[in-house]
């Protein structure tokens, strides 16, 4: 259950960095900043999510850069968002006094956060008050490169050395001539801070308690759609906001993450840039959010995936936000990386990896977008049925998997249950809508597939299906993917004894699984990896639909207990320590949360979803 008074507890900074559970997270549809409970905040990409960062202390707590309001002789920390919303109260308890901070990306009066238009007005407010006694206020502001910071007329300019086109700005309720500055502060006391970016506007009023007051209704007015009655529901509510700051408000798109190359684990080098849109998401993305009331979401989601494709000469399985393709991965020799963990990359070398499921993930956006009353014009329909004449053969060579294997790659179950899935919605739309296209051959090759899977698969010795189509044995959680993409039933025989296998072989301990062992699957990057959270929500699904909805619910609850004390996940969880690896916050995590409640609360007698 989601704590809304977090107790007061000391602030850890193993090898100098916060740890990612006392990390909070604020947007604006644009770009987040990522502020931690020492009232530092080192992580900002400006203008956009996928820009180069700003503030890159997270990677690099010497070099890196940080925008710190902080409380000198600090103690103890807690923090909190203002409920439904995504403004952030963090508060620092210091032996002399009580300080409160308030944080939030502003959004502009009148927002309802479904506009098609930014809804930023591209300014970072910060305002620290003094609850109780007295508090000696330390505020410092440095970019990743340094930068030239002068005196303004209401402020300071800050410039990058990096990025020359890049203005900051920086205002105070306090005279500010330079930085680092400290003010002695009493109970009562407070004082207010501004950071813009694009375009200066020098002459609006400034009042941070309006410009966090306004923030704070627009998001509670965006979570009046909010439909969902469950099991977790402040969870299930947090993880909708948290979903909407990784949405780019004016494209549509959905970024994996918000940050880049957090490691997985501690000190490894499996270390990616997640700042971009993966077309795979959008099918979990949608089918989640449309079910807890954010249909306007769910439709730009699918419209930005439709649109990219079309415009693409091939398919890709991911984009950058704007739908253009990803830069070339290259590794940051300037930067340290969390906790030491290099190398720190930009870009993501996986981009152009040949992944067989992106023809299932793009017919099935395309038949959720009929669903909703999209309609499909002829020039893209011409794609997406060359899409399924491609599925139907290509299914028979070897990819690099969901996973994104970096060696040879094998004929992966799943990216073959993905091609069932191409043909499957291709056929359901031609009818549907009574498009040219051979339907029948299309059903009659999806249903072979399924075959193949069930067949070929198959492991008669370990009783499970395999990771790869020629048996084997070997398991890979993607397996307990299969029922909830509609490829094989979550009852049939062969689907439940494997989801008891993955169950106990990928096991990491405390129902959290592994992605796939990796000195049975080597996937051509050293080192191992922590446990996969989404991974364990499908396996949640899979109890549910097998009529298990004791052990679903008890591993559930378990996983919602793993979250931070913000209601936030990463994308892996340490097994030896139950600390946050791998980028944050993750999409897909809190899909997991959202999806699993939806079914939980769908199966349960008496419960509404």
């Amino acid at each position: 259950m989601l704590d809304p008074n977090p107790p007061l507890r000391p602030v850890h900074r193993p090898g100098g960095y916060l740890r990612l559970e006392d990390l909070g997270v604020i947007g604006d549809g644009g770009t987040v900043a990522l502020v931690g409970t020492d009232g530092s905040i080192p992580w900002l990409c400006l203008p956009h999510f996928d820009a180069d960062p700003v503030l890159a202390g997270l990677l690099d707590n010497e070099r890196g850069g940080h925008f710190t309001v902080t409380a000198q002789d600090l103690r103890e920390a807690r923090q909190h968002y203002v409920p439904d919303t995504a403004v952030l109260v963090t508060e620092l308890r210091t032996t002399t006094g009580l300080l409160q901070i308030t944080d939030a990306i502003v959004v502009r009066s009148g927002a309802d956060l479904t506009d098609d238009t930014p809804a930023g007005r591209a300014e970072l407010v910060r305002s620290a008050r003094v609850l109780d006694g007295t508090i000696r206020l330390d505020i410092d502001l440095r970019l990743r490169d340094g930068g030239q910071t002068n005196a303004a007329l209401d402020g300071l300019e800050i410039r990058s050395s990096r990025r020359p086109e890049l203005r900051l700005h920086l205002r105070a309720s306090r005279l500010l001539n330079s930085l680092p500055v400290t003010f002695d502060l009493r109970e009562g006391e407070h004082v207010d801070l501004v950071l813009s970016w694009g375009r200066i506007h020098r002459h609006h009023r400034f009042d941070a308690e309006d410009m966090l007051a306004t923030t704070a209704d627009a998001w509670r007015r965006w979570m009046d759609h909010f439909t969902y009655r469950g099991p977790q529901e402040p969870l299930v509510r947090r993880s909708a906001i948290t979903l909407k700051l990784c949405d780019d408000w004016v494209n549509g798109a959905m970024v994996a993450a918000p940050t880049s190359s957090l490691p997985a684990p501690i000190g490894g080098v499996r270390n990616w840039d997640y700042r971009y849109a993966w077309v795979r998401d959008a099918a979990f993305t949608v089918f989640a959010l449309r079910r807890i009331g954010f249909g306007n979401e769910a439709d730009a989601f699918l419209g930005w995936v439709l649109d990219a494709f079309e415009q693409s000469r091939q398919p890709r399985i991911m984009y950058t936000l704007d739908g253009g393709p990803v830069p070339d991965e290259v590794a940051d020799a300037g930067l340290e990386g969390y906790r030491g963990s290099a190398p720190v990359h930009w870009g993501n070398g996986a981009a152009d990896q040949r992944q067989h499921d992106v023809y299932g993930e793009v017919l099935d956006c395309a038949a959720q977008w009929v669903r909703g009353g999209g309609e499909l014009q002829p020039a893209l329909w011409a794609k997406l049925r060359g899409l399924a004449d491609t599925a139907e053969s290509a299914w028979r060579e070897p990819d690099q998997g969901l996973w994104e294997i970096r060696n040879d790659g094998r004929v992966f179950t799943y990216s073959v249950g993905m091609c069932q899935v191409a043909l499957d919605r291709a056929a359901a739309l031609g009818e549907q809508l009574g498009l040219p296209a051979p339907i029948d051959r299309w059903r009659a090759s999806a249903a072979k597939l399924t075959r193949r899977i069930l067949d070929r698969s198959w492991d008669e010795k370990a009783q499970t299906l395999s990771a790869h189509l020629d048996g084997g044995g070997v398991l890979d959680a993607s397996l307990l993917a299969l029922p909830l993409r509609q490829v094989v039933p979550a009852t049939h025989p062969r689907m439940i004894a494997t989801t008891a296998a993955i169950a106990q072989r990928l096991s990491a301990g405390d129902g959290l699984l592994y992605r796939y062992l990796h000195q049975e699957t080597p996937d051509g990057i050293q080192g191992d990896e922590g446990a996969f959270v989404l991974c364990s929500f499908w396996l949640v699904e899979n109890l549910i639909h097998q009529g298990q909805l004791g052990p679903a619910h008890d591993l559930y609850e378990s996983l919602c207990a793993r979250t931070s004390p913000l209601g936030l996940l990463s994308e892996q969880i340490d097994p030896t320590t139950g600390g946050f690896i791998g980028n944050f916050p993750q999409a897909f995590s809190h899909i997991g949360i959202i999806a699993s409640g939806v079914s939980l609360a769908r199966a349960t007698p008496g419960a509404a979803a």
